[in-house]
């Protein structure tokens, strides 16, 4: 059995993946409640690229927990989400974290 899973009722749970080390480093630059960021000013701020952002971002694997709901595009749209629910969650986890959004 790979050791990374557990045998729970007939179904099999994988355990939550590893945070890397760039992961901690992106997730150590994540803004507190209510603010927001964008993929490139993140990448910029470690010295990295905008798409090695999303992509930490996007295998977070606690993402309410560790926020990544708080990064944007830079043209100011809202971007990609993989948590649970998409899109539609990420617009509803900063709207209650206070964030405005135009047009809506």
């Amino acid at each position: 059995m790979d050791p990374t899973s557990i045998k729970k009722s007939n179904k099999t749970l994988s355990s939550p993946s590893k945070i890397t080390d760039f992961q901690k480093k992106v997730f150590k630059h994540l803004p507190k409640k209510g603010g927001v960021i964008t993929y490139k000013e993140l990448a910029d701020k470690i010295n990295s690229h905008p798409r090695a952002i999303a992509r930490a971002l996007a295998t977070n694997p606690y993402p309410i927990k560790i926020p990544c709901h708080r990064v944007i595009k830079s043209d100011g749209t809202i971007g990609g989400y993989s948590g649970k629910g998409g899109i539609k969650t990420k617009i509803n986890l900063l709207k209650k974290e206070g964030v405005n959004f135009e047009n809506s």
